[in-house]
Formats: structure tokens, sequence, C-alpha cells
């Protein structure tokens, strides 16, 4: 089973290393800056990502917490490998939420030892919770792929996002209300033209390969996804 990791390193000696460390069992991807993985994280969620702290643009900390307030990479594992190892910048580290510290100079075989093993507490494993099938719809999380009738749909962060949350509750309402507040982290419930905006696309983008209406609007209460 190979397992994505995402490393941010704007050393390139290190980001070689990593890369050598981890090509038998793993897929690296590595990057200079956050502001880089951040646009990675478009096209797929890894299994886990190492992350510096002292970085050119967006620095680790920023980075770190951007990452735990996503629900898409909320859950994955994180751990910080960073010069500073003074105990102050580990407990802000930790506090911000990531999963595991360690501090420059490292061994490679404890980083990966370290990697196995939030691997295995976080269940972060490519299995069958990754397909989520209803009808002619596929959502791979994995791949972070939507397929209708096999065809590849792209769409947008929030429009996965939203898909995502409509078909795991098919066949019952999912209210405005708790898609603005899974989706877009809003607490508060005001102005919503966002939402009535991105169901018009996702809908559209699905019925370009398929004529069933897979969206119902339910009238001041919120949407559903019909199982067809």
């Amino acid at each position: 089973m190979e397992y994505k990791v995402f490393v941010v390193e704007d050393d390139e000696s290190i980001r070689g290393l990593y890369e050598i460390a981890f090509q038998d069992k793993f897929e690296c991807s590595s990057f200079v800056r956050a502001e880089d993985m951040f646009e990675a994280l478009k096209k797929q969620t890894p299994d886990i990502i190492i992350l510096d702290l002292m970085l050119p643009g967006m620095d680790g900390l920023k980075a770190l917490t951007l990452l735990k307030q996503d629900s898409q990479t909320k859950d994955v594992p994180v751990i910080i490998a960073s010069a500073k190892g003074d105990e102050s910048v580990k407990v802000r580290g930790l506090d911000a939420g990531a999963d595991d510290y360690i501090a420059k100079p490292f061994g490679m075989l404890e980083l990966i030892a370290r990697v196995k093993a939030n691997l295995r507490k976080s269940g972060s494993r490519k299995n069958e919770e990754d397909l989520i099938e209803c009808g002619s719809v596929r959502i791979n999380n994995a791949e972070h792929v939507v397929y209708v009738n096999g065809q590849v749909v792209n769409l947008t962060l929030k429009e996965y996002n939203l898909l995502a949350l409509l078909i795991k509750n098919a066949d019952c309402v999912v209210t405005r209300e708790r898609i603005l507040s899974e989706v877009w982290d809003y607490e508060f419930v005001g102005e919503t033209r966002t939402l009535d905006m991105h169901i018009k696309s996702l809908r559209s983008k699905l019925a370009e390969f398929s004529d069933e209406q897979f969206i119902l609007t339910i009238r001041g209460v919120g949407y559903k996804f019909i199982k067809n």
C-alpha cells in the first residue's frame, strides 16, 4: 500500500533527502512554499504532511492553522520538522494542531518511524471509505475526483465539498445552515446567495454527463441529493 506524503521544505538538500527516504513505500511531493502546497491540495489530499516552520512567504504555523481549519485537511496528520527545537516553539506547534514535532537535525529512520506511527494512529489509509458511490455519481476521496457515468467532472474545492456532504446524506434534507457551517465555516446565517450560486454551478456541471436530476431544492429548508 502506497501513501501520499506532502513535504514543505525550502532547503533543497533536505527536500532531496526526503524524496530518497520515502521513495520505496511512499509517494512524495515536495514544495518550497506553503502556498504551492495549497495549490496542490486543490487536486489531491495527501495521507500525511511534513511541514517546516521557517518558510518563504507564509510561515509554517500559519499554514498549519489553515490546514486544521479546512474540512478537507483537518484530519490529515501534520508533522512539524523544524530547526526550532526549543520547548516553547514545540508547544506552539502542537497547540496549533500538529500531530507530532521533530527537531532538525534528525535521522531519516526516525522520521519514517514517526510517519508510520502517525498514519497508524490517524487511520489515514486508502480503503473503501475513500470511494463514495451513489447511483451514477462516484467520489474518489483519495484522488479528490468526482465521476458521473465514468466521466471526470471538474469541480472547485467548494463544489466538491458541497457535493460530498450532500451525497453522504443522500435522500435526506441537508439544511442551509448545516451546509454553510460545514462547507463555508459560517457560524451564522446571513446572506447565503453564494450557496445558491454554487448549487446552480454544481447542477450545471453534473448535467453535462447525465440527464438525471440529482439535487432537489427543499424550499425554506435546504437541499437533498436523490439516489437514482
